[in-house]
């Protein structure tokens, strides 16, 4: 009798990876030294962006894709933030469009220029003050327009800061400046991460208390919790996937790094578990929902792991290993409509599936090419930019899937529109429409003014303006008056006069 190995048949078993070449790397970027658990990185078809080191304060560069090679020293960053960033994400509904997260409590959105930035860019679209600690995730929610999630976070690395932190989780509506919902009592510790689910109806999160918590933010409930999803102290990481199913890195009691797939429906055993080494980076996934392909990335390591996730045990596969020399600080995925679907297509005969990654050395940028040799089309429908819900539509209760578009012939994106700002008229009607569980409001931005008092309305509107701007510049002033104080009370009580 003879045995024959069954090897089991997956169109991405030959995944490979291939860095680009030395001249289409980006050069000379001086990667910010922060010890957070961030991508540092985030990329969309237009623009790459960068958390940088920053005198004075917190800055990100911002590149136009085609600017490879060697980054001036002088090139122009977005440096308004007064403290470190520590989180950016783009918009998914316009790519010229970016939050960022700093250690300064606030949040702000800003618009990138159609061809890139000539000179620094310090003012904001809007900012968006809500915490009390530091913000250290940005998350745009998949298919509403303008909704954006910020969490705060307090501890750098394993290091707590000394004045702690909220762990609140806060939703805005961007485009009228608005805090929607505010979630503080659901986090007794440390977020480590957020992820929407597929529609946006939901978001999962991991915490340092190592549960796991799937959470409806409209109605501020706690859908379903999984405690000790990983028994190791060190950071998890948990993302959605497609079908509603919860993928978690983490580690084991004994520090072994650890792989994970749960059914939200049952929560009490993983539907798989696996072990991957010893080493003591976080690990970093990243999905690819149009393939159920997930890719592992370790801070710190030199190698990034990918695997198929499917219906059928073991459920988790492994695919295949990219390994490089240099360890990587931080990792950037493109969007699947940011990809050149069509380059060398017809010249090759062939049909390619490609991811790219966006790998940061401490002073470069360098892109991954993730490429399927295949014959047939591997190329399914992909989230594409258009927003498929308004902010008003998705508070009022209502859920829809991205709307998707074809990669079959090049893509061409539409024009993009300004970022604009209708800030809720403070001087109408002081009981809005509606209110969050929260007590926020959720009272759209638009209220009808009688035309007669228009002028009137407006002047009352820019004396509450100017009267916040200068208590805005108070409040600075006070609170560095307050470090001074605390810093020279630490040196007498040191007795150092």
């Amino acid at each position: 009798m003879s045995f024959r190995k069954v090897v089991r048949q997956s169109k991405f078993r030959h995944v490979f990876g291939q860095p680009v070449k030395n001249d289409q790397c980006y050069e000379d970027i001086r990667v910010s030294r922060v010890t957070w658990d961030s991508t540092f990185c985030a990329v969309n078809p237009k623009f790459l962006a960068v958390i940088v080191e920053a005198s004075g304060g917190g800055a990100f560069m911002v590149l136009p894709l085609n600017k490879t090679g060697r980054i001036d020293k002088a090139y122009p960053t977005v440096c308004g933030h007064t403290g470190p960033v520590l989180d950016i994400d783009w918009c998914p509904h316009n790519d010229e469009v970016i939050a960022s997260g700093s250690e300064d409590c606030t949040v702000m959105v800003w618009q990138i220029p159609e061809n890139g930035l000539t000179s620094p860019l310090t003012e904001p679209v809007v900012v968006l003050e809500g915490h009390t600690k530091r913000v250290g995730i940005i998350t745009w929610h998949p298919t509403a327009r303008n909704v954006l999630l910020s969490a705060g976070q307090a501890h750098r690395g394993n290091v707590a800061y000394k004045d702690g932190c909220d762990n609140v989780v806060l939703i805005w509506n961007v485009g009228t400046a608005e805090e929607l919902y505010r979630l503080d009592s659901l986090h007794p510790d440390l977020i480590y991460n957020v992820s929407w689910n597929h529609n946006g109806s939901l978001f999962c999160s991991a915490c340092k208390d190592k549960s796991v918590r799937i959470i409806d933010p409209r109605r501020g409930t706690l859908v379903a919790e999984r405690e000790k999803a990983h028994e190791g102290a060190r950071p998890m990481r948990a993302i959605f996937l497609a079908d509603g199913k919860v993928f978690t890195t983490g580690f084991s009691r004994m520090s072994e790094r650890q792989l994970a797939l749960w059914d939200p429906e049952n929560l009490e055993e993983p539907m798989a578990l696996q072990e991957l080494d010893s080493s003591n980076g976080a690990l970093l996934p990243f999905y690819d929902p149009d393939t159920s392909v997930v890719y592992v990335c370790g801070k710190g390591d030199s190698s990034i792991r990918y695997f198929e996730i499917t219906d059928e045990p073991p459920y988790i596969h492994f695919l295949n290993t990219f390994t490089s020399k240099e360890p990587q600080r931080g990792m950037g995925s493109m969007p699947k409509r940011g990809l050149e679907v069509s380059k060398c297509e017809i010249a090759r005969n062939e049909t390619k599936e490609q991811n790219g990654f966006y790998k940061l050395h401490e002073r470069k940028c360098e892109p991954i090419v993730m490429t399927v040799p295949r014959k047939d089309d591997l190329y399914p429908d992909t989230a594409g930019p258009e927003a498929a819900l308004e902010a008003e539509d998705w508070v009022s209760g209502q859920d829809a899937d991205p709307i998707l578009i074809s990669l079959r012939e090049a893509y061409v994106p539409s024009k993009q529109r300004d970022l604009k700002v209708s800030r809720r008229n403070v001087l109408s009607d002081s009981r809005p429409a509606s209110y969050s569980r929260s007590g926020v409001s959720t009272a759209t931005a638009v209220t009808d003014v009688p035309s007669g008092n228009l002028a009137g309305e407006a002047g009352k509107l820019e004396e509450v303006m100017q009267e916040l701007r200068t208590l805005r510049v108070l409040v600075k002033e006070q609170g560095e008056r307050i470090s001074r104080l605390e810093e020279q009370l630490g040196r007498m009580e040191n007795g150092d006069t």
